[in-house]
């Protein structure tokens, strides 16, 4: 039988586990109970976004998503309320850093702006220019 082609879940999956495992130590304390890694809970927390779904519901698609499992090394699922916390546990800095690990793996066209709009500060508004004390010449 053929192998199932990759499905953009699960390359999202293998893509954020590897960008967990670099933004995070492997266990959030000396004193954990060595259940679930770090990486692992930020990937479910970012499959969580990335599905706009709740807790219970990403754990019930889980169930079905062999692959998925096998990508973040899951050999049973934490409940609902181990995400709900490890998510209140997570600082900002830890999506920080994400964010910038993640933002290394896209192209860059040469094109910003101060609002990542990527619009030229030359047509800025007037209301813009006005209250942010502006002189564009």
């Amino acid at each position: 039988m053929k192998a199932l082609p990759k499905s953009r879940i699960l390359r999202f999956t293998e893509k954020a586990i590897h960008l967990a495992r670099r933004a995070v130590s492997r266990y959030s304390s000396k004193f954990s109970k060595h259940r679930y890694t770090l990486p692992q809970h930020v990937v479910l927390l970012c499959l969580k976004v990335r599905k706009n779904t709740t807790y219970r519901g990403l754990l019930d698609e889980l169930i079905e998503m062999p692959r998925i499992r096998r990508a973040l090394e899951l050999a049973e699922l934490p409940t609902a309320s181990t995400l709900c916390k490890a998510f209140s546990r997570l600082d900002m800095a830890v999506w920080r850093v994400i964010l910038d690990l993640s933002a290394t793996l896209l192209p860059t066209s040469g094109v910003v702006g101060v609002d990542a709009s990527g619009f030229d500060r030359s047509h800025a508004s007037k209301h813009y220019m006005k209250r942010a004390e502006l002189t564009i010449q």
